[in-house]
């Protein structure tokens, strides 16, 4: 996830695009609210998937589910994004096209800056 953020970077810095993640929330803030403000506000949303994310049953059911019906209502375009290895084709997020594009989870490529590179890239096209 880190790799990808650092790709994005010239990105936001050039006023492409605004990021945000959940790290971002200041301490003593109510988590939850901030996450779910940010769902129902982005016009682009990536579901970083992996074995810890399809467990969760806050990102799977909660984050999972809004994403996904913003994105039935064309509010929203919500992106998987494949780090771990993970049976996530038989989850509602197979609907969607994932990135890497050829579904090798990051973690798989032999080069994961180009992985990162290659998911920020299908990030930057897909939004414009």
């Amino acid at each position: 996830m880190d790799v990808i953020r650092l790709q994005l970077v010239v990105r936001e810095r050039i006023g492409e695009i605004v990021k945000w993640h959940d790290r971002m929330i200041p301490a003593g803030d109510e988590w939850r609210t901030q996450i779910d403000k940010r769902i129902e506000s982005s016009h682009v949303i990536l579901l970083f998937i992996s074995p810890h994310f399809l467990a969760s049953r806050y990102c799977y059911e909660i984050e999972g589910e809004i994403a996904l019906r913003r994105h039935r209502e064309g509010t929203a375009r919500v992106i998987p994004v494949i780090l771990r290895a993970c049976d996530w084709t038989v989850t509602p997020f197979a609907e969607l096209q994932a990135l890497p594009r050829d579904g090798i989870p990051i973690t798989q490529w032999p080069d994961r800056d180009q992985a990162s590179l290659d998911v920020a890239r299908g990030i930057m096209e897909s939004v414009q």
